[in-house]
């Protein structure tokens, strides 16, 4: 029977998120990073058969660094502290691979998404480089446990923000920060320049138009490639969150890491403080972004 894995005594006392906030909420944007964690549960790292820089292969690194001026601009930055090998939550509570444990998962589970299938499900089962995260199997109450101590409190979070936003503004607008491996800003013809941000509504689904057609305007004016949808469409919390016609929109940014990052050292670059410049311009167009065209009716009290 295969060994349970370690659980560490401080496995609820870690602190999974972490939500930048104003001092006074002037905006309706909510900025989100939920792949830039750092802070490497020890149970991971003794269980994994990687090493500390392999399982960062995973990581938007750094994403949160870009974004951390949103209160400027009175709106607040929900960031996850835990890595994307541990826990990926734009990914659904169900999407578990059943190859990754030594017992059952349950009957509500979705063994079959494309994700799942792919190594990289809610537990991944990879990291980015398609390397195995471990030697052997896990026990459910391990995902249970890590669900609990890191998923739950991360979608709560951004829950309450959105109901606030709602509530407060009529409408609410989340902008799920990322960013991508520099070999998938690769130009989709020969002799294209490559692409820097890709802006993924769900195909149309997830924000309103002029939301998406906004952002894209900032970023081409700063002189950046622009794509929509491809190769990133938007994952689970664009496709869960985003719902217009409820006054929810949201809004999938990736940047190509070339912008910032060595990717092999998975350091900044010189570049970083550059790009980070046109973050917060990004970020101060947003927040004003004119909502009163995005605003549901409000319940008579």
């Amino acid at each position: 029977m295969p060994e349970k894995f370690d659980r560490p005594p401080s496995y609820r006392e870690r602190r999974p998120i972490d939500v930048l906030t104003p001092n006074e909420t002037g905006s309706a944007v909510i900025f989100a990073s939920p792949h830039s964690g750092r802070d490497y549960p020890a149970d991971l790292l003794r269980n994994s058969r990687l090493d500390h820089h392999s399982l960062r292969q995973s990581e938007d690194s750094y994403v949160d660094l870009l974004f951390d001026e949103a209160p400027r601009f009175g709106s607040p930055l929900l960031r996850a502290l835990f890595p994307r090998a541990y826990v990926d939550v734009n990914r659904s509570r169900e999407e578990l691979d059943p190859r990754m444990f030594a017992d059952s998962v349950p009957r509500s589970a979705d063994t079959r998404s494309s994700r799942v299938i792919a190594g990289l499900g809610v537990i991944p089962r990879i990291v980015a480089d398609g390397q195995d995260i471990y030697g052997r199997k896990l026990y459910y109450i391990d995902a249970r446990r890590r669900l609990s101590a890191c998923y739950d409190p991360y979608h709560k979070a951004l829950r309450g923000l959105v109901d606030e936003a709602r509530a407060r503004f009529g409408c609410a607008i989340l902008i799920d920060c990322h960013s991508m491996p520099s070999a998938g800003g690769a130009p989709f013809r020969t002799g294209e320049p490559p692409i820097d941000f890709v802006l993924g509504d769900r195909f149309g689904t997830s924000c309103a138009p002029e939301i998406i057609r906004h952002a894209e305007e900032i970023l081409t004016g700063f002189g950046y490639q622009v794509t929509r949808n491809a190769p990133y469409a938007g994952g689970y919390v664009a496709a869960s969150y985003g719902r217009p016609r409820n006054g929810v929109h949201a809004l999938q940014i990736e940047i190509n890491r070339a912008l910032y990052l060595d990717e092999r050292r998975i350091a900044r670059t010189d570049a970083f403080e550059a790009l980070r410049e046109h973050m917060i311009e990004l970020m101060r167009r947003l927040t004003g972004f004119d909502v009163s065209g995005l605003c549901i009716p409000q319940a008579a009290e």
